[in-house]
C-alpha cells in the first residue's frame, strides 16, 4: 500500500529503463459470469484485508524495507525466522464471517517481493521457511468451506528482484538497475498469477497494487495490463480485477477502489479520482498501519468503523476494512474485538440497511446518510452524528410516496410533516434506544 511518504519519492529523479512495447488495445466484455460476480460482490458490502507476510517478524509495517532502507539480503533472513506457530485459517475464517464480511483480500505477494503460497517461480516464499506450509491454500481451503469470497492482493512491484525496473521506490535495497528485464518479470508475474488462479480453487478477485511506482517517468510506462487482465479472465472469468491506481477505471478492470477514502472525498488525498460505473471500494485500516506494527494500537472505535461501513455504503461502494496479523500467526486482540461488535451490529436489524443495497438519495455531509434496498422498495436514513436528545430533524426531501416511516431497529412509528412549498420533511424523533446510538435508522417502506 502507498504510504505518505511516496508523496515525497514521486518528485524524486527517476533512472529511464527500456520499456516494452505499448499495450494493444482491447475491447473487453464482461462474461454473464463476472456480471453475476459483481452482483454478489456488491451486495457483501464488508470485506477483510488482510495484509501479513515476513515483515510482520520487524513489527514495524509492510513498508518498514523502503522507508528503513534494508538491504534485500538482510531483509530475506527474516525468512528464516518466520514461523508462525498459531496459524489457523479456519479460526481467521470464522471470525470473519461471524462479523458479517462476505470475502477477504490476502496479500499473497506485497512489494518486498515474498510469496506466501508455494510458488514455483521463486524460492523467496513461504515454504522455505520453518513454517514451511502453503498458507494461501490455508486460507483459500477455509474461505471456500465457510463460504467466504476470496480475493488476492498481488503487487505489480519488488524491492528484490533485478528484473523489475526501478522507480521510485525500492531504491535502497541493493537492487542493481543495470539488470533489469521487464519481459522476464512481466513472464514472472504471469506464471505466479496464473499458480494463484489454477491452483486454489474459486478465486473471486485479483488486486492489484503498485501502478504508482511509475506514476512520474518521463516516458510512460506500459504495464501491459490488457494482457494480463485478458490471462486473468480466460482462467478464471467471474474473477474480478481491481487495480490501486488511483485513476479512472482502465479497459479490464471489473471494480473501482479508494484508498482511505469514501468515493469523492480524497480526504487521504489519494483517491480524487472521478468515480466511474463499475462497482466501488473503499480499503482503510483499522489503526493506523497495514501490516502488523507493534506500537501502532491506535484503533477505531466500533462506533467509527461502523458509521464508516454506512458512508461507504451510501456511497454504494464496499468496505475492505484491513487488519495486520501478528507473526505468531494470530490476529489482534483489539481487531477481534471490532470484528465481533460490528458483527453483532450487521447481525442485527440494521444489517437490512447495508447488505443487498445502493446508495440512497439522501445525503447531507457525513453526518445524515442514506442506503436503499436493490429494489428501491425501502429507503434508509442513517443520521449519524445527529445530537442524542434532537427531537426532530429537516431533510429536503418528499416522503409522501413512502406508506410507512418507522425507526428500523425497534419498528417505532415516526411522524412527519411535509412542507410542500420547500419540499423538505421534518420527522418526529423518537427517543434513541441504546441500539441505536451509534447509528439512528429511519426505514420509509413504499
Amino acid at each position: 500500500m502507498i504510504m505518505n511518504c511516496i508523496k515525497k519519492l514521486l518528485c524524486a529523479s527517476l533512472l529511464l529503463l527500456p520499456m516494452s512495447a505499448p499495450a494493444q488495445t482491447t475491447t473487453y466484455t464482461p462474461s454473464k459470469e463476472q456480471l453475476e460476480a459483481r452482483k454478489r460482490f456488491e451486495n457483501a458490502r464488508l470485506g477483510i484485508f488482510l495484509h501479513w507476510g515476513i515483515y510482520s517478524t520487524f513489527a514495524q509495517g509492510e513498508w518498514y524495507m523502503q522507508n528503513v532502507g534494508i538491504n534485500r539480503q538482510e531483509y530475506a533472513k527474516a525468512a528464516n525466522a518466520f514461523y508462525p506457530h498459531d496459524f489457523d485459517a479456519n479460526r481467521w475464517i470464522k471470525a470473519i464471517k461471524e462479523a458479517g464480511a462476505g470475502y477477504i483480500c490476502f496479500t499473497t505477494r506485497h512489494h518486498d517481493g515474498f510469496s506466501m503460497w508455494d510458488t514455483k517461480q521463486s524460492d523467496f516464499n513461504i515454504m522455505h521457511t520453518p513454517y514451511g506450509k502453503d498458507v494461501v491454500k490455508q486460507l483459500a481451503d477455509a474461505c471456500h468451506q465457510q463460504g467466504i469470497g476470496l480475493h488476492f492482493y498481488y503487487s505489480h512491484i519488488d524491492w528484490t528482484r533485478d528484473d523489475y525496473p526501478m522507480g521510485v521506490t525500492g531504491r535502497n535495497t541493493g537492487k542493481d538497475a543495470t539488470k533489469a528485464n521487464w519481459s522476464s518479470y512481466y513472464r514472472f508475474m504471469n506464471a505466479q498469477l496464473t499458480e494463484l488462479l489454477t491452483q486454489y480453487g474459486q478465486v473471486d478477485g485479483i488486486w492489484f497494487d503498485g501502478w504508482w511506482d511509475h506514476k512520474d517517468d518521463s516516458t510512460p510506462f506500459d504495464w501491459q495490463l490488457p494482457e494480463q487482465y485478458a490471462l486473468i479472465h480466460r482462467l478464471q472469468p467471474a474473477c474480478m480485477i481491481g487495480n490501486n491506481h488511483h485513476q479512472k477505471p482502465n479497459e479490464g478492470e471489473d471494480m473501482q477502489m479508494f484508498e482511505r477514502d469514501v468515493p469523492g472525498e480524497n480526504k487521504a488525498g489519494l483517491s480524487g479520482q472521478s468515480i466511474g460505473n463499475l462497482p466501488l471500494e473503499t480499503c482503510e485500516t483499522m489503526n493506523g498501519m497495514w501490516g502488523y506494527k507493534v506500537e501502532d494500537q491506535n484503533y477505531k472505535s466500533t462506533q467509527e468503523l461502523i458509521q464508516l461501513l454506512v458512508r461507504t455504503a451510501a456511497k454504494g461502494a464496499n468496505l475492505l476494512l484491513n487488519i495486520g496479523p501478528q507473526p505468531d500467526g494470530n490476529l489482534p486482540n483489539a481487531a477481534l474485538e471490532r470484528l465481533r461488535s460490528m458483527g453483532e451490529w450487521l447481525h442485527s436489524r440494521a444489517g437490512e440497511s447495508i447488505y443487498g443495497t445502493k446508495a440512497g438519495s439522501v445525503a447531507m455531509g457525513d453526518s445524515i446518510v442514506s442506503t436503499q434496498s436493490n429494489d428501491g422498495k425501502c429507503l434508509y436514513i442513517h443520521l449519524l452524528k445527529a445530537q442524542t436528545s434532537a427531537t426532530s430533524i429537516t431533510l429536503p426531501m418528499e416522503v409522501h410516496r413512502f406508506k410507512r416511516v418507522t425507526t428500523l431497529m425497534n419498528s417505532e412509528a415516526v411522524t412527519y410533516k411535509y412542507d410542500k412549498k420547500r419540499k423538505q420533511t421534518t420527522f418526529y424523533l423518537p427517543k434513541r434506544k441504546e441500539n441505536e446510538l451509534t447509528d439512528f435508522i429511519i426505514k420509509l417502506n413504499k
